[in-house]
Formats: structure tokens, C-alpha cells, sequence
């Protein structure tokens, strides 16, 4: 099977990478939908170098290796990277336009973070991500929450969202066409609460907070300029290298539609990006209604982590003292749990039954006090939000949508 990469900014090209490595695809095309530089060389330059990584060659076969991008040639946009073809489209950039079909690509990564929205129709003079399917593909998979932009749809029927490990089994290969993988904060998420969720269940989860301490992105700008006309957030503008910068997150929703438990559970989440380059870390407040007998622990909170990493190849756990660059690369581990900072605190919370609704005494004096055990527990997660986390785990998820195809 050829696998397609629609756009080559920081997770397409590092999917690039990943599969030039597993090797699982016969060949890979890749559409940039714009000519770039002076043609092919240019190209082969921004794919074997990364300011974050290093080189391409490095990171496939260490540092006695040389260059491993062979057989460039302009006209046909094509290149062999250490043995496996690659083709670069040029021409198209609305998904319905490029050319798929005619290159037998029936898998399609998208991850230009433009097309998310899976009830925008495959004609839409903006692109659409239902464009890859009207051009050939058979799936897309998009590297990002879906967001639906219109007011009171509801997600179609063969779009899922899924974060491998955790609902992966959700994916239906016979109804799903469009597959969103969440994004890297969600997926990272995901991993600090299943194995929390699956412990003490769901209905001890009284409340959940998050704050991601979140390196820079593609959206931000590297010095301060004036915002576009009607925008609202005037922090987006700012200088990326000078400030630490308060911005939204959708993680709380997405994190909903992996793990349907967090539905009914009060949960906010924030972000806050800051001037690094990769390496991102979550910090989770949990609520658990306790035992008065058996109060939790961070001992316990930290034998479950610990347990849970033993069976799965996603979740980290380190009793070292790390900081963000030591998390860069980390293979496969959605969030690595910093064990040393885990911290909890049980306290005893009165509730006054006249305070809520409905309540009445039963002999119609004054509605009891009643003391509620609640430990509030702290828990760190890193997560490099670029190669070692995020994109080597939508790389299985590739894979192993791909195999179902089959």
C-alpha cells in the first residue's frame, strides 16, 4: 500500500520520517500543493534537516552515515530516501484537486491542520477534508481534533475519533472514513486518566483540571505584529521567542470522545505555550472522593502508573528528576509521569445538605453537616508534542489502519 501525506509542516514531515523508517509503505506521496524553493533540492534540504531533531540520516543510522536522499528528479518531483520512494506533489492544494487516484493512494494522512471539519462538503471552495475521498482516498486520517464550525451538527456517522491504546477499537473500517487521532495534549491526557479511570473508576472522579505547559507552534509569530482585522485574541500576535502566552485548548472536548467517562465529569483545561521549540508538559489536578479508612496516596497513585507502563508501550514512568529537552524523542510514550512530583492532600469536606437543592430534613429541623473524604492529587505528564509522542504513536495508528484496510 502507498500511504499520502497531505502538507509537510512540523507533523507531516516528522510522519515522514517515522515511515521512512518503519518501512511498512511501498512508496510515499506527498502533496505541498505549491512549488517550493528552486525545485527538488530544496525540498530534499527541509526533509533531512530539522532544527529540533537534526538531521534525517542521523536519527535513521546514527552519525557515521551520510546523505540518504538519492535520485532526485525535478520534473517528476520524485527522490528515494533510504531506499523507499517518494513523490512530491506540487500543484494542488484544495484536497478535492490533488491527485491521488492517478498516484493508487488510497490512505491519506492529513496534517495541515486546515481541513478538520467533517461536515464541510468535498466541494467547498475552501478545501475540505471529504476532498480526499472525492479524489481517490479511501481514508483520511487527520492529525488533529476534528472541529465542527457549524452550530448544531452533530459528528457524522464515518467520522471517530481515536487515540491507539486507549479507543482504537472504536474505528470501524467498514463505516469510518474520516479518522481524527486527536491531537498531542489529548493523547498525552488520555494516557495520565485511563489508567487512573481503571483503578478507582469513574464515578470517584469528582473534578479534573488541566494546565499544558506547551512549547511553541506553527501558529504563533516569532515577533509581534498587528492582528488581522475582527480578531479577538491580540496574545496570538505576539512574539513567540519573548513572552510566555495564555491560549485555549479543545483537549477537555477531545478527551471526551476517547474516554466517554469524562463526559459527566467536571473538567476544565487551559494552555499555556512558551518559547521552546519541542517538549511539552501536562500538570493534572484530579478530585477523587475517598475512604476515610484508605485515603489515596501518591505511593498508590504511582504503583499504578508504574504497573500500567509495565503493559503499555505508550505510557512512560520515571522516578528521575527530568526537565522538557530530556522528554525530546522519547519513542512511542504518550506522557512520561514524572513520579518524583506527584503529590496528594486529604482533607475532609463539609457539606451542607441545606445547600442543596431539594434537600429536606427529615425531621424538619436544620439539614445535617456531612464530612466528605476528597484527596486532591497533582500528577505530572511530559510528552515531546512533536516526534517522540505525538507522531511516532499516529504513526501506528497509520499502520494499523492501513493493516484493516487490507
Amino acid at each position: 500500500m502507498k500511504l499520502g501525506i497531505n502538507g509537510l509542516g512540523r507533523i507531516g514531515k516528522l510522519s515522514l520520517w517515522h515511515h521512512i523508517s518503519r518501512k511498512h509503505f511501498s512508496e510515499i506521496v506527498v502533496n505541498i500543493g505549491r512549488p517550493v524553493g528552486t525545485g527538488i533540492e530544496d525540498i530534499a534540504a527541509a526533509i533531512e534537516r530539522d532544527s529540533s531533531y537534526g538531521r534525517l540520516n542521523t536519527y535513521l543510522h546514527g552519525h557515521t552515515c551520510g546523505r540518504i536522499i538519492e535520485n532526485l528528479n525535478d520534473s517528476d518531483g520524485t527522490m528515494t530516501i533510504d531506499g523507499v520512494p517518494v513523490k512530491i506533489l506540487r500543484e494542488a492544494r484544495n484536497p478535492k484537486d490533488i491527485k491521488w487516484q492517478e498516484n493508487d493512494v488510497k490512505f491519506v494522512v492529513d496534517t495541515t491542520g486546515v481541513f478538520n471539519d467533517p461536515t464541510t462538503d468535498a466541494d467547498d471552495p475552501r478545501g475540505a477534508m471529504r476532498g480526499h475521498l472525492e479524489a481517490g482516498a479511501e481514508k483520511v486520517l487527520l492529525s488533529a481534533p476534528f472541529k465542527i464550525k457549524s452550530k448544531g451538527l452533530d459528528m457524522p456517522q464515518d467520522a471517530v475519533t481515536t487515540v491507539i491504546g486507549i479507543n482504537d477499537e472504536d474505528f470501524d473500517t467498514r463505516k469510518h472514513s474520516l479518522i481524527s487521532a486527536a491531537s498531542c495534549t489529548t493523547t498525552c491526557l488520555s494516557y495520565m486518566i485511563k489508567p487512573l479511570m481503571e483503578k478507582f473508576g469513574a464515578d470517584k472522579f469528582l473534578s479534573a483540571s488541566v494546565v499544558t505547559v506547551h512549547a511553541v507552534t506553527g501558529s504563533q509569530e516569532v515577533l509581534d505584529r498587528l492582528p488581522n482585522a475582527g480578531a479577538t485574541d491580540l496574545r496570538k500576535n505576539r512574539s513567540i521567542m519573548n513572552n510566555i502566552i495564555l491560549t485555549t485548548t479543545g483537549a477537555a472536548r477531545a478527551l471526551g470522545l476517547v474516554i466517554p467517562e469524562m463526559k459527566n465529569i467536571g473538567f476544565i483545561a487551559e494552555s499555556v505555550r512558551i518559547p521552546t521549540s519541542t517538549g511539552s508538559l501536562i500538570i493534572l489536578v484530579l478530585n477523587i472522593q475517598d475512604t476515610i479508612e484508605d485515603p489515596v496516596k501518591r505511593e498508590l497513585l504511582n504503583s499504578t502508573y508504574k504497573k500500567y507502563s509495565e503493559v503499555s508501550p505508550y505510557l512512560g514512568y520515571s522516578e528521575e528528576q527530568n526537565v522538557s529537552s530530556d522528554i525530546i524523542g522519547t519513542p512511542c510514550a504518550a506522557t512520561v509521569i514524572e513520579a518524583t512530583e506527584t503529590h496528594t492532600r486529604t482533607a475532609n469536606i463539609k457539606v451542607n445538605l441545606g445547600n442543596i437543592k431539594a434537600c429536606v430534613s427529615v425531621d424538619g429541623g436544620e439539614a445535617p453537616i456531612i464530612d466528605v473524604p476528597v484527596t486532591q492529587a497533582v500528577i505530572y505528564g511530559w510528552y515531546d508534542n512533536e516526534l517522540g509522542s505525538y507522531t511516532n504513536i499516529l504513526g501506528d495508528l497509520t499502520v494499523s489502519i492501513a493493516e484493516k484496510m487490507v
